[in-house]
C-alpha cells in the first residue's frame, strides 16, 4: 500500500472527533480488516470492490461525507492522499502537477463538496466507476456525458479543475 495514503489514513484515525463522528455509521472493524488486506502487494481484486462499496455507502450516509470533507481541509491529511494519488502519475510530471494544484484550491473542493452532495451525482459517479472497473468504455463515457450535460455543478466543477490544468493534461498521451 502506497506510504502517503497509509500516512493520510493514519492522521485521519488519529484525530478523535473523526473516530468518534465515525464510530456509529461504520463497522471499524471491518475497515481496518480491509485496510490490512489492501496492505498485502498480492491482494485479491474483490477486496478493492469491498472497499468501494463500504466507500459507496460511506459517501452516502451524510455524517461520513461530511467527516471525510471536513478531514479534506486539514493540510495534513490532505497532502498525502494526494502525494498518494499522484505518486502512479510519475511518468506524467504535468498532470500529477495539476492535480495537486488542484487538490490545494479552496475553490476546487468546495465545488467537490457540492457535487458530492447530491445523490443522483453520486449514483452516476458510481455507476462510471463501475463501467471503468469493467472495461466498459461505452458506459464510462455515457456516465460522464450524463453528468456533465445535466449536473451544472459537475461542470462548474469542471471549469474549477480545468484553471489548474487537469483536464488538458488529461488529454494527453
Amino acid at each position: 500500500m502506497n506510504r502517503n495514503l497509509v500516512k493520510a489514513l493514519q492522521v485521519a484515525w488519529e484525530l478523535p472527533e473523526f473516530r468518534s463522528g465515525v464510530r456509529h455509521v461504520v463497522d471499524l472493524e471491518e475497515i481496518a480488516g480491509l485496510l490490512a488486506t489492501l496492505s498485502v502487494p498480492d491482494h485479491d481484486h474483490e477486496v478493492e470492490r469491498s472497499l468501494l462499496s463500504l466507500l459507496r455507502s460511506a459517501l452516502d450516509t451524510v455524517e461520513i461525507r461530511e467527516a471525510v470533507l471536513l478531514l479534506l481541509e486539514r493540510d495534513e491529511v490532505r497532502r498525502p492522499l494526494v502525494a498518494a494519488a499522484v505518486e502512479p502519475l510519475a511518468d506524467r510530471p504535468g498532470q500529477a502537477a495539476a492535480i495537486a494544484s488542484a487538490a490545494e484550491d479552496p475553490a476546487v473542493r468546495r465545488e467537490v463538496r457540492a457535487v458530492l452532495a447530491s445523490a443522483k451525482v453520486r449514483e452516476l459517479i458510481w455507476q462510471a466507476i463501475e463501467n471503468q472497473l469493467s472495461d466498459n468504455r461505452f458506459g464510462l463515457i455515457r456516465r460522464a456525458a450524463v453528468l456533465f450535460v445535466w449536473h451544472p455543478r459537475v461542470r462548474r466543477f469542471a471549469w474549477a479543475v480545468r484553471r489548474h490544468g487537469v483536464l488538458r493534461e488529461l488529454r494527453r498521451k
